[in-house]
């Protein structure tokens, strides 16, 4: 006598019946995936708008200065000013890290003045110096009024004020017609920066080409200041290697600033919050698992006649229990789906109230997804195998 094999479900077969068991109670599975998605939301939330505040902090702090490193002149042994050699700053430019470099040169011996009307003892207290044409991007300079120099303008008499030194010399609006005297050579002022927080020295000086410095006053070309922009993942690493790389024979002889404190404040904050994120993400994800398991429960006790019909039609344990379990992972999986798109919804939505940029991490609502479907199947198991013991004829005895 030949025995008939079991029959088997295809996976078509697996969603269809699990999502008819949503779909006999939608009201229910309404709920239940309702719960899921706002903890997800919530948690996807609050992830992204954390990140979001985080990147916008990013930004202002890079405004100020926490991956500019600075490679100035320092002292030799005798007590004498250093000098940096005449190629540290495009050996400093070729560092992996280093994203921008740029440089200023002193012009010593000169005296500026408003016109040659001004007595030769009030300087001003005014230095002069040479500058290269990718200074301002390199140190958030802004030039208030007027332009900056370029490869042309860097060629000839033209100067850019710092704020303090236009204010000095009483000079409010660059034009072809407002000239100062530089060591004797008239200048014609082309632009007044605004104050310079991650140079001040700046302020007080008055910038000329570098060409310029060469041909007028004989400048030897050498920067006394390198400014070098670094990846904040490498600036430690940088800055242990900028001396020696600004001056390989006398590396004591060149003074490097060290690396911003609040860099080190921020990593520490990150790390802080990553901690604080992973544990409302946990809390999210159990009370989602716990709503999923506590539906399958209910759902089981109140279909026992379905299950028992099903088993006396000839549907085996292993069907009984894929059921139920494909049931719980779309309940999860609707949730999931819905909480990240309403947690990315409402984060988008905060960071244009503040003008921040939107960022919700990958790993958020991706793995926040996943958790919950993988949540969601372990909450369902134990429903689904108690379903699965059920015989056939104390679930059709059931009343």
């Amino acid at each position: 006598m030949n025995t008939l094999a079991p029959s088997r479900l295809a996976p078509a077969d697996v969603v269809r019946v699990g999502a008819a068991g949503l779909r006999t109670r939608p009201v229910r599975a309404w709920l239940s995936a309702l719960g899921i998605a706002i903890g997800i939301a919530a948690m996807v939330a609050v992830v992204g708008i954390s990140s979001s505040s985080r990147e916008q902090v990013n930004r202002e702090l890079a405004a100020l200065g926490t991956n500019l490193l600075t490679v100035s002149t320092g002292r030799t042994a005798t007590g004498q000013d250093a000098a940096l050699p005449a190629e540290a700053e495009a050996m400093i430019g070729r560092i992996g890290p280093v994203t921008g470099v740029s440089a200023i040169g002193r012009v010593p011996g000169l005296r500026v003045y408003r016109s040659d009307k001004i007595p030769t003892v009030e300087t001003n207290a005014l230095s002069v110096l040479a500058a290269r044409t990718s200074l301002p991007g390199t140190v958030s300079a802004t030039v208030r009024r007027g332009a900056w120099l370029n490869d042309a303008t860097g060629r000839y008499p033209a100067a850019v004020l710092g704020a303090s030194a236009a204010t000095r010399l009483g000079i409010g609006r660059p034009s072809p017609a407002v000239e100062i005297l530089v060591g004797g050579i008239r200048f014609t002022v082309i632009g007044v920066l605004s104050p310079v927080r991650l140079a001040p020295e700046l302020d007080t000086a008055v910038l000329i080409g570098w060409d310029q410095a060469a041909t007028a006053f004989h400048f030897d070309g050498r920067a006394t200041t390198v400014y070098a922009r670094v990846d904040d993942r490498d600036i430690e690493a940088v800055h242990g290697v900028l001396a020696p790389t600004a001056n390989p024979r006398a590396p004591g002889n060149v003074t490097v600033s060290r690396p911003s404190e609040i860099l080190a404040a921020r990593r520490a904050t990150d790390s802080a919050l990553n901690g604080l994120l992973l544990g409302l993400g946990a809390v999210a994800l159990l009370v989602g698992g716990v709503g999923v398991a506590n539906t399958m429960v209910i759902s089981v006790l109140e279909r026992r006649a379905e299950i028992g019909l099903r088993r006396a039609l000839g549907a085996t344990r292993g069907q009984i229990r894929l059921q139920f379990l494909a049931e719980s992972l779309l309940l999860s999986a609707l949730g999931g789906i819905g909480g990240v798109a309403l947690g990315v919804a409402v984060t988008t939505a905060y960071a244009a109230y503040q003008h921040w940029p939107s960022v919700v991490p990958a790993w958020a609502s991706g793995g926040g997804l996943a958790a919950t479907v993988v949540i969601g199947g372990l909450a369902g198991l134990y429903p689904a195998i108690r379903a699965a013991r059920l015989s056939p004829t104390e679930a059709l005895a059931a009343p």
